[in-house]
């Protein structure tokens, strides 16, 4: 069967310059060239998928039904500087060999850090 990696993440948000210096200071997400009005993509530096932040209608609820995660190898040192930067992760959690932490971009959208996929090689 043929696969179909997942290329863009689209995020309705009312506010795209706040959001966009959001994923780049916390996620080092590089903002691509655009010339939609409303409309700003968002490169991930290691070529995964893309966030495309989309200008929200304003009867458009805050916040969406998804979560982004973001795999870093070492989670709690992540949050420790993401604190630091005025980004307040929740609980850290272990499961199965991998750590994971949740918290909100500035939109009200759902954001997970973890290092799910990282534990030891040829496992999870």
């Amino acid at each position: 069967m043929e696969t179909y990696p997942l290329s863009t993440v689209i995020l309705f948000v009312r506010d795209i310059p706040t959001l966009a210096r959001f994923y780049q200071v916390h996620f080092g997400y590089l903002p691509g060239s655009t010339d939609e009005p409303g409309w700003l993509e968002l490169r991930s530096p290691d070529g995964g998928a893309t966030i495309a932040l989309h200008q929200a209608a304003k009867s458009q609820k805050r916040g969406s039904e998804i979560k982004l995660a973001f795999r870093v190898k070492d989670v709690a040192a992540f949050r420790t500087r993401a604190l630091r930067q005025g980004l307040k992760f929740g609980v850290l959690h272990e499961v199965r060999g991998f750590q994971f932490s949740n918290a909100k971009d500035p939109a009200g959208n759902a954001i997970c850090i973890s290092s799910r996929g990282l534990q030891k090689q040829g496992t999870g």
